[in-house]
């Protein structure tokens, strides 16, 4: 199936009922799209439940549509005041190998082993 709405205004309107709002995306040229989002969350850094919301719902749209396939991730997250509170990423090999070589749990971990904290930079 495929959304009407391009991959960016669907991903930003399942998140926005989540306390994400997305900022900017842009599908790569390479392997890695890019995310950048702000939470209304009264943490300096990155928290893996944020992660895991962001997670679930790009492979959800990965499941759901046709036009646009999840890879890479390479994501940033900002206060809503602007301030970085950190990056975080998804491989793509770790994709690929989602269900037949990597659990879901294992792939949960994979991703939150890359969160990098940056409180209170821009």
């Amino acid at each position: 199936m495929t959304d009407s709405h391009p991959i960016e205004v669907a991903l930003e309107n399942q998140l926005m009922s989540q306390g994400v709002y997305v900022t900017d995306f842009e599908t790569g040229d390479d392997e890695y799209d890019r995310l950048e989002y702000e939470v209304v969350y009264d943490t300096a850094t990155v928290t893996p439940h944020e992660v895991g919301t962001v997670v679930r719902t790009a492979l959800k749209l990965d499941e759901e549509r046709d036009d646009w396939e999840l890879g890479g991730l390479e994501v940033v997250s900002r206060s809503t005041d602007g301030n970085r509170r950190g990056t975080w990423r998804i491989d793509p090999q770790w994709v690929k190998e989602l269900h037949e070589t990597i659990s879901e749990s294992g792939f949960s971990q994979l991703v939150l082993d890359t969160i990098s904290h940056d409180s209170g930079g821009n």
